[in-house]
């Protein structure tokens, strides 16, 4: 049986690691989850636009990933959580960025994905958060 791993992302992994008590991912095996990753730098501070953050915290799963031996084509599932344009739509800023960031990281890849609007997020001005699952060594 496998026995999982836990990983701190250098920098602002280590921090939430100390002062919250948790990890930013986990491998069993080739399986690797992350836990919700936002468009921070590693001072928790979040950019003006929202398409700076949402490619931000593209790139921080991207970090996470790396630190569990993973890259964004081995994900195979993603969940993210948007504070919404408008009560009625999480809006085509979210979508088009996100979208964007798919096709530029995954290629053919098409992942399924759950894309959640919500009131708040754990950061103080923090409007996206990305969580994924990768398997590594899969075969397509």
């Amino acid at each position: 049986m496998n026995r999982p791993t836990f990983y701190a992302t250098p920098g602002y992994g280590d921090t939430q690691l100390a002062n919250m008590h948790y990890s930013q991912a986990v491998r069993i095996g080739g399986r690797v989850e992350t836990s919700g990753q936002g468009g921070w730098d590693d001072d928790f501070n979040f950019p003006e636009a929202l398409e700076e953050e949402i490619v931000r915290a593209f790139d921080n799963v991207e970090r996470t990933l790396a630190e569990a031996g993973a890259t964004w084509r081995d994900v195979i599932s993603v969940n993210s959580y948007h504070i919404p344009d408008s009560p009625d739509s999480i809006g085509d800023s979210h979508n088009r960025v996100m979208v964007e960031q798919f096709r530029k990281r995954m290629g053919d890849r098409a992942p399924i994905w759950t894309e959640v609007g919500v009131s708040a997020l754990g950061a103080p001005r923090m409007r996206v958060e990305i969580r994924v699952t990768a398997i590594v060594g899969d075969d397509d």
